[in-house]
């Protein structure tokens, strides 16, 4: 090895000197950052461990079990059968359903004047009808006609009205011989006897479409439930 001069041995000194220097700024340099880097990180996967962890439906899904765990129907069934009361049934259950949980409907229940697979809905009442009243409106319809055409031929006589019709038996062509109720209104008493399985009073008419306030005044004595 050859020999090394004081001032090169100083040269070679100071540069060792200065690559260390360096070399311990950059390592300072990269583990600051470095460093506070990993410490947000850290202190960030703390709070996101800290936060309480919800559900993907949050709060809504709750709601929506206890919806699901409510799926009952309480029902009022009157008329012919044989134990009318309130009685509370699974929804999606029809008409037919709730009759017979009310002990069956009698001998002279008429069961076509209701509609028999309607589904039931919550705080509804079931109208089973007697056959004889659906005779009787029958014939108070007839008696009704022919009170009209013997009135008609004497001067100065008004017409005078029938019995009053039922509006849980009575068929299309009865309800459309009423004041104010042509074949189009009829037809929806109809729709909404069958919906609803029944009329559980005159004052339910006013549900109908096209029956108003003053309408139903003038029905009120000319039909029964």
């Amino acid at each position: 090895m050859p020999d090394l001069s004081r001032s090169e041995l100083a040269a070679y000194a100071a540069c060792a000197v200065l690559v260390a220097l360096l070399g311990w700024r950059a390592l300072r340099s990269d583990g600051g950052p470095g460093l506070a880097t990993a410490a947000a990180s850290s202190g960030g996967s703390a709070a996101t461990s800290s936060a309480p962890a919800s559900s993907p439906d949050g709060e809504s899904s709750a709601v929506t079990v206890g919806a699901a765990t409510g799926g009952s129907a309480t029902v009022h069934v009157v008329g012919e059968v044989q134990r009318p009361g309130v009685y509370r049934l699974r929804l999606g259950l029809r008409v037919q359903d709730a009759i017979k949980r009310a002990g069956g409907a009698k001998a002279d229940a008429d069961l076509e004047a209701i509609n028999l697979a309607a589904k039931l809905t919550d705080a509804q009442q079931v109208v089973v009808p007697e056959k004889a009243a659906r005779v009787a409106a029958s014939a108070g319809a007839a008696g009704g006609a022919d009170a009209t055409a013997g009135a008609s031929g004497a001067a100065g006589v008004g017409t005078t009205p029938g019995p009053p019709i039922n509006l849980n038996s009575a068929t299309a062509e009865q309800l459309d011989t009423l004041d104010g109720v042509g074949p189009a209104t009829a037809q929806k008493i109809l729709e909404y006897r069958a919906q609803h399985g029944g009329f559980g009073s005159v004052e339910d008419l006013a549900n109908v479409s096209g029956i108003g306030p003053k309408r139903l005044e003038a029905l009120r004595a000319r039909v029964v439930v």
